[in-house]
């Protein structure tokens, strides 16, 4: 993919109001990948005056209809998983071989989920004397992040679409590259004027005036929980309904009965997906005091087997981080970690060997952590696991509900019924029980505390962008 020098607005390829650009970087060479537009106020309007414009129309399309032109851009969007894939690799630093899965392939799956999910949905259902139905929400700003692109592009935009909401997406800066594609598949979908649209730009130019303009009815966001709240100041001048799914600091119990080897290797390999570029990361690894060493010796050979380098290269498992800056807060964490008094079991600040250009960062292991430090308080958003001791399951379960965050976690025994009384206890929105479970797309996805509020996918997800009228009928 070349340079992208238009914006998607009110159907058609349109010139930008201004000449600013945004360079995109390669997350593993450092060098330019391509350059967006870096919309501003004047494209925001012109946005949303085409959402606006479109919305009743939209909204009164028979459902069929709707799903129709949603089929057609699931199909358009599996035909570019493969280039897809590579884009996202290189701008956020997947490895190849998991971004044209997760980042390729999935979003084309979570659009099908609301085809089929739409076909059975109460959009109308009897209450007494009344019908109770379900409208679509107005216009939607859905904020998309960088580390996973077009997949959280696909939750909000497949959720909108199918309630019969318009969007404007604004993604990330650092990676836009897949909304463009997006944007094409939206256009060849043959979607009315103005029912999606792209404006690419910077968070505090375009993402805030998203957020603020009254012609705005909805924002959706997924970010870091600063974010959120930025957002949620904003969106209240106007009373809009915002949905944020925002930061995690997940945990990993493992309980005295488990696999203590198999456990730490799933939460280790899980945390480091995407070079721990995730929200539901498990980056706490909380084992029983008397394991605690022995899970530190596994968790230590298992990052130290891992495979740091190019992602374009077949056989690397973890790739770059994003951007410098996140490469520093990473090691800037890492220093802190050792300054606190952690155990720093492998990794470091130091780049990987042979890996001096490109925004590498060592997987890195701590034991010895307590909650009251803060690479077991804050999201760091790198390859870090702290592995922290508990005495027993109340332990365990009150150290990882200590967290101001409550997004996803994980419960490793062998007995599965003790396994989900602890799960239950957890304040969290997602808890896998005995192992690595397969990504569900019916099911929702969201945090309790400050990893946000609403949820996406699911019928729960579609739900966020419904307004609900009461028709008392005689």
């Amino acid at each position: 993919m070349g340079d992208r020098t238009q914006l998607y607005i009110g159907g058609a390829w349109v010139e930008p109001a201004r000449p600013e650009r945004i360079t995109v970087v390669n997350a593993a060479t450092e060098q330019p990948l391509a350059t967006v537009p870096a919309g501003s106020r004047e494209d925001v309007d012109r946005a949303v005056a085409a959402a606006r414009d479109a919305f009743e129309g939209w909204a009164a399309t028979p459902v069929e209809e709707r799903l129709a032109c949603l089929q057609r851009l699931h199909e358009g969007l599996l035909e570019r998983i493969d280039e897809v894939g590579r884009l996202v690799a290189q701008e956020v630093g997947m490895p190849l071989a998991a971004a044209t899965v997760i980042q390729g392939g999935v979003p084309a799956v979570i659009i099908k989920s609301f085809i089929d999910l739409a076909r059975d949905f109460p959009w109308e259902e009897p209450a007494g004397s009344s019908t109770i139905v379900r409208e679509p929400v107005g216009v939607v700003a859905a904020n998309t992040p960088w580390n996973y692109p077009l997949f959280q592009a696909a939750c909000k935009v497949g959720a909108a679409l199918t309630a019969g909401c318009t969007v404007i997406l604004k993604p990330s800066e650092i990676a836009p590259l897949a909304s463009f594609v997006l944007a094409e598949e939206v256009d060849a979908a043959g979607f009315p004027p103005g029912v999606f649209n792209l404006v690419s730009g910077f968070g505090e130019v375009v993402g805030e005036a998203l957020v603020s303009h009254p012609g705005v009815d909805m924002v959706s966001l997924t970010g870091s929980t600063a974010t959120g709240r930025r957002v949620s100041e904003l969106a209240a001048q106007t009373l809009k309904r915002v949905t944020l799914e925002l930061g995690g600091k997940s945990a990993a119990i493992v309980l005295d009965d488990a696999d203590l080897e198999e456990a730490v290797d799933a939460t280790v390999r899980q945390s480091f997906l995407n070079s721990g570029q995730a929200c539901m990361a498990w980056s706490r690894l909380i084992v029983p005091r008397i394991y605690h060493d022995e899970a530190a010796r596994i968790a230590r050979k298992v990052a130290e087997q891992l495979v740091v380098g190019d992602p374009l290269v077949e056989g690397t498992d973890i790739g770059p981080l994003a951007s410098a800056e996140q490469r520093e807060r990473v090691r800037r964490f890492i220093r802190l970690g050792v300054q606190e008094g952690a155990t720093l079991v492998t990794g470091g600040v130091e780049p990987p060997d042979g890996l001096h250009r490109g925004y590498y960062v060592r997987p890195t292991v701590f034991a010895d952590v307590s909650n009251e430090m803060a690479i077991a308080l804050e999201e760091i958003f790198g390859p870090v696991v702290s592995i922290i001791p508990a005495e027993d399951d109340d332990d365990a379960v009150r150290i990882a509900n200590e967290s101001p965050y409550g997004l996803h976690g994980a419960v490793f025994s062998n007995d599965k019924a003790r396994a989900e009384r602890v799960a239950r206890r957890l304040r969290t929105g997602q808890v896998d029980v005995c192992g690595v479970g397969g990504f569900n797309v019916l099911a929702p996805f969201g945090g309790y505390k400050q990893s946000g509020r609403g949820r996406e996918l699911g019928r729960f997800g579609l739900e966020e962008y419904l307004e609900v009228k009461a028709l008392a009928l005689p």
